[in-house]
């Protein structure tokens, strides 16, 4: 049996047991070191030699974390949610039913968004936003299913297309780092304006599937009883259903308007230099490359224009850090992984394995290549630990089957974004379940995670297959 397959099958067992992601891949590598014919100490030396290559990111993510915090106490993000849900109460007063429902579905989209890329705030916009507006879902008698979609859009179309916050470390750091360090073995090499093209196609699968989601799957009306928001643990099923007539739903649009009207009061100077801090951080990520530099940049610039008191700067970067710790331990810890692979030598004869069993047919391989990646990375829960793991078999992959560099992009960075787009793990499943099941109306399994795997996954698998066929 090869090393490689034993451990991956490992690590995707564990993983479905809920093993903690970190202590999953230690055990797997050790697995697999050990299969390959390695003694515990080589392969513990070879996991310790590839912790290095996962630092980077890690502290990319760290300082990410700390710009995030520190902007968050600007109280820009609770501004602009509180701004959002006013404009969906004044337009629920005036207009038409069907036209507020697209109007709410396209404020959770664009606040999605932003949460990647513009203001790196990740979930934790989620809270904020969504539960004060499910009693107008109520109302509009809005499928769940589809908000679930369109902010599961939101979270992972934009890092795997835009090279910008969470999509320069997914894109540059991550998937061409690792990308470009496995293959230069092999004389392959990309370049950073290849990222967003690569993945191009497969975000197109995603927009589809979300307005398949949206116009076909879940347009229907579905009831829910309103409730208070709060976690609760089961629903009455004794009280019946009962629909909202137009004046209830202005009643709604009125709650959402006096709601909006408690907005925190900011000083223009505070709201200036956290916009300010965010161009900033845009510039100096984009012209250097790095997420660390752009990260420290609006940090400082927060720091500087008195946004929290100067004694206060080391805790509120140290408790950014730590929302993120999880998060580069994975990386870190993938890294390893990849390293005792690496060094166990089974890849290549993996590589030459496949290549005996599917002959010389392009097509087959895409395709398997991106259905064992969906398994791989469903496993793990995040497509950002998922690369390096990857990485190590698909490159070689790519190479021995005549890829071009652009369809090694798509086939690696498609293969990866599956595990956040329908994993019952990831946090851009976790988190729209969070704000949307707040009243216990809306389960995680069949709410979020199937209605995401269908109108996303599939889509990924055809549309990834469609780019690596054709760039």
């Amino acid at each position: 049996m090869n090393a490689v397959v034993i451990a991956i099958a490992v690590m995707f067992i564990l993983s479905l047991a809920r093993v903690s992601v970190v202590l999953t891949l230690v055990i797997s590598a050790i697995i697999g070191g050990l299969v390959a014919g390695l003694s515990l100490a080589d392969t513990v030396e070879a996991f310790n030699a590839g912790l290095g290559d996962g630092a980077e990111v890690a502290l990319a993510y760290a300082v990410l974390g700390a710009f995030a915090l520190a902007l968050s106490k600007s109280g820009l993000p609770d501004l602009l949610a509180h701004k959002l849900i006013g404009l969906l109460g004044m337009e629920a007063t005036q207009k038409q039913a069907k036209k507020v429902k697209f109007l709410l579905l396209g404020i959770l989209l664009i606040a999605a968004i932003c949460s990647q890329n513009l203001i790196p705030v990740h979930i934790a916009f989620i809270p904020v936003l969504v539960p004060p507006l499910l009693k107008v879902m109520n109302h509009l008698k809005l499928d769940r299913r589809a908000a679930a979609c369109v902010l599961t859009l939101g979270l992972v179309g934009t890092y795997i297309f835009l090279p910008v916050g969470f999509g320069a470390i997914f894109l540059e750091q991550i998937l061409m780092g690792n990308i470009n360090k496995i293959g230069a073995a092999y004389h392959l090499h990309v370049e950073r304006s290849m990222m967003p093209i690569g993945m191009a196609i497969p975000v197109l699968g995603m927009v589809i599937g979300t307005l398949v989601a949206v116009f076909i799957s879940y347009r229907k009306p579905r009831l829910y009883v309103d409730r208070d928001v709060a976690p609760i643990t089961t629903i009455d099923l004794d009280k019946p259903l009962r629909a909202v007539n137009v004046d209830e739903l202005k009643a709604d649009g009125l709650a959402l308007e006096q709601q909006a009207k408690q907005a925190p009061v900011i000083a223009t100077k505070t709201i200036l230099m956290a916009i300010l801090a965010i161009v900033l951080t845009l510039i100096s990520q984009l012209y250097s490359g790095s997420m660390i530099l752009g990260g420290l940049v609006g940090f400082a610039v927060l720091s500087a224009a008195g946004i929290f008191k100067w004694q206060e700067a080391d805790d509120v970067f140290v408790q950014g850090m730590r929302m993120m710790a999880l998060v580069g331990f994975i990386m870190i810890s993938a890294a390893g992984f990849a390293s005792v692979m690496t060094h166990t030598g089974d890849i290549n004869h993996l590589v030459n394995g496949v290549v005996h069993l599917i002959g010389d047919n392009k097509a087959l391989a895409a395709f398997l290549m991106l259905f064992i990646g969906l398994f791989v990375t469903i496993g793990i829960g995040s497509s950002f630990s998922s690369v390096p793991v990857l990485a190590v078999i698909y490159v070689p992959l790519c190479v021995q089957f005549g890829f071009s560099p652009l369809a090694t992009v798509a086939l690696i960075g498609t293969a990866a974004a599956l595990g956040d787009a329908g994993s019952p793990a990831s946090d851009s499943t976790l988190g729209p379940t969070a704000g949307l099941g707040v009243d216990g109306q809306h389960d995680h399994i069949w709410d979020t995670v199937v209605p995401t795997f269908i109108h996303f996954n599939i889509p990924l698998l055809v549309f990834g297959w469609i780019a690596a066929m054709i760039l």
